[in-house]
């Protein structure tokens, strides 16, 4: 008898993706799974259509041909309760933030949980303040409007809110753009952690190398309309494409680069 478990269905599944915007082709044939427990990152030059791909798939944006599922669910013709359903089982940190400026950090965390859960407001506010605690800010952060955040503060604070239904699923969109390096190997860190300990699956968008090298599991290069690439930052640093080098050649790209891999190259 064949004792072997069946690897779980992925979290994500993108299939033969086209989209266009009048003339221009942003997506031509883009296909790729992403596996449940992951980090996986999605990169490429502007305008390879990443961040249009992060919006198909949270439902902000439809495809002009092609499928995506996510967490079992084909995101075609689903009825409002259907998106609502789906929505509270991921989390979505935007670029800037996308916090409530007249929200003191505590209330944008807890507004999730006052419109989802019938739970009171004393346990809510317990909750937000456990989560807040949770990404690696003082309890103090919790009164504080976003405002009066420093920038790896208010990265922290939206990952917060992000987690405040306890999602299957992260999206992350550009998680350490314009942060110092401290404060965004301090993200690094977090993401990783935050993984580890809920068994989370996450998709990010960045162009931040040290956090593909140091976080993700893989990676899909995307260019030209379709995937130029998909593997660990290992695997694709092989890869002879000229979408794909950019990513590691030149100071930038060779710098990321742990020593280890550096040195198993031909020179």
């Amino acid at each position: 008898m064949d004792n072997a478990v069946a690897a779980p269905p992925p979290a994500i599944e993108v299939n033969n993706l086209s989209t266009r915007f009048g003339d221009h082709v942003v997506h031509s044939d883009v296909s790729l799974s992403i596996n449940q427990g992951e980090i996986f990152a999605l990169i490429g030059g502007s305008g390879s259509g990443k961040s249009t791909l992060l919006r198909e798939m949270i439902l902000l944006q439809n495809p002009n041909a092609g499928a995506i599922k996510v967490l079992g669910t084909d995101l075609k013709n689903l009825d409002e309760a259907q998106a609502l359903a789906l929505r509270q089982r991921w989390g979505v940190m935007f670029q800037h933030g996308g916090l409530f400026g007249s929200l003191t950090v505590l209330e944008n965390v807890s507004l999730p949980l006052r419109e989802h859960t019938p739970l009171d407001d004393a346990l809510i506010n317990d909750i937000a303040a456990w989560k807040i605690a949770m990404t690696g800010l003082k309890p103090e952060v919790g009164a504080q409007y976003p405002a009066q955040l420093s920038g790896g503060m208010m990265k922290r604070a939206s990952l917060t809110r992000a987690m405040a239904l306890d999602p299957e699923l992260l999206f992350l969109d550009e998680p350490t753009a314009g942060l110092d390096p401290e404060s965004a190997g301090g993200v690094d860190q977090l993401v990783k952690k935050l993984r580890d300990l809920f068994g989370l699956t996450i998709v990010i968008i960045t162009h931040d190398l040290d956090l593909l090298w140091q976080v993700t599991d893989r990676v899909a290069v995307l260019g030209a309309g379709t995937v130029q690439g998909i593997g660990s930052m290992a695997e694709l640093s092989h890869m002879d494409n000229p979408v794909i080098r950019p990513f590691f050649d030149g100071a930038r790209g060779r710098s990321a680069q742990p020593s280890e891999v550096a040195s198993s190259k031909p020179k």
